[in-house]
């Protein structure tokens, strides 16, 4: 009996087994990627939330690493498919990952430019860990370990949004501050508002734990879902919405971090990521069935 690849080949029944393992292979090779990603996905989480990049080389080398094997899984892959593996959505996604890894590589060797990293490093895990769903894996073990992780994941998301509100609530305030000091005007309401460096730091917390649980929560999310239906979820607009909102957020504290964002832009900045938490707070009402079922 012939077997046919995707790109119609035909093979052998004793060539079967072999094909199957090296279809598993660059599967591996990419999920022991997207975890030598996760190093540099530590790396911007500390750098946001200590506004130091102490964990910046380990991080490099990790990511070199798995950028690496990343290229690895692609060829393997291209080699079992017989063309560039772009067929899909996880295998774009994937392929656009590790281009933009390499990416990264290119111009952190010519330029050094390390703080592209507190964005461009938490871009590639999640998009390599998208990429790396494309095979399922075995259901939940329990019905309590599957209520349990979609309870911590809209723990998390919940937390998130509450940070995100009290960013966009410290960033009008630090408008109407700054407005009134430059106004040099008189009033009850102003005089009672914390000085700008008070808000500014406020925001400045607030904005990095509401990044770093949005970051853990689009993970778990991510997980919960693959584990829960398979790949049927990516195609489901609410994650759309979602995967943008997480992108806004990780927008915003790269522009506050690393290009100094301040005042009226950053404000602007914040009630735009807050407005999406919105949206995607009410696309997934749905989940409540999920979680008390």
């Amino acid at each position: 009996m012939l077997w046919v690849n995707r790109a119609g080949v035909s093979y052998a029944d004793a060539e079967v087994d072999k094909l199957g393992n090296m279809q598993s292979m660059w599967m591996f090779w990419l999920r022991v990627a997207v975890v030598l990603y996760s190093v540099g996905l530590l790396h911007a989480i500390l750098t946001v939330l200590r506004r130091e990049s102490t964990w910046f080389r380990p991080a490099l080398a990790a990511f070199m690493a798995g950028t690496l094997l990343h290229m690895v899984a692609i060829v393997e892959l291209w080699m079992f498919i017989g063309h560039l593996p772009a067929d899909n959505f996880f295998e774009s996604v994937s392929l656009c990952a590790f281009l933009i890894a390499l990416f990264y590589l290119v111009v952190y060797w010519r330029y050094q430019f390390a703080s592209l990293a507190v964005f461009l490093y938490p871009l590639v895990f999640l998009m390599a860990l998208l990429g790396a769903t494309e095979i399922p894996v075995a259901r939940w073990t329990s019905e309590s370990v599957r209520d349990t992780w979609l309870l911590a994941h809209v723990a998390m998301v919940m937390l998130g949004y509450a940070a995100l509100l009290v960013t966009a609530l410290a960033s009008l305030f630090y408008l109407m501050q700054e407005r009134r000091l430059k106004s040099k005007a008189v009033s009850p309401l102003f005089d009672r508002l914390p000085p700008l460096g008070t808000l500014d730091d406020l925001i400045n917390q607030s904005m990095a734990f509401g990044f770093v649980l949005l970051t853990l929560a689009t993970i778990a999310g991510s997980t919960w879902a693959f584990v829960e239906s398979g790949t049927r979820w990516i195609g489901e607009p609410k994650i759309a919405i979602s995967l943008l909102t997480w992108v806004l957020c990780l927008v915003m504290v790269f522009l506050r971090t690393s290009a100094g964002w301040r005042g009226r832009k950053a404000a602007v900045m914040s009630l735009t990521v807050l407005g999406c938490s919105a949206l995607t707070w009410v696309a997934h009402i749905g989940l409540r069935s999920s979680l008390l079922r």
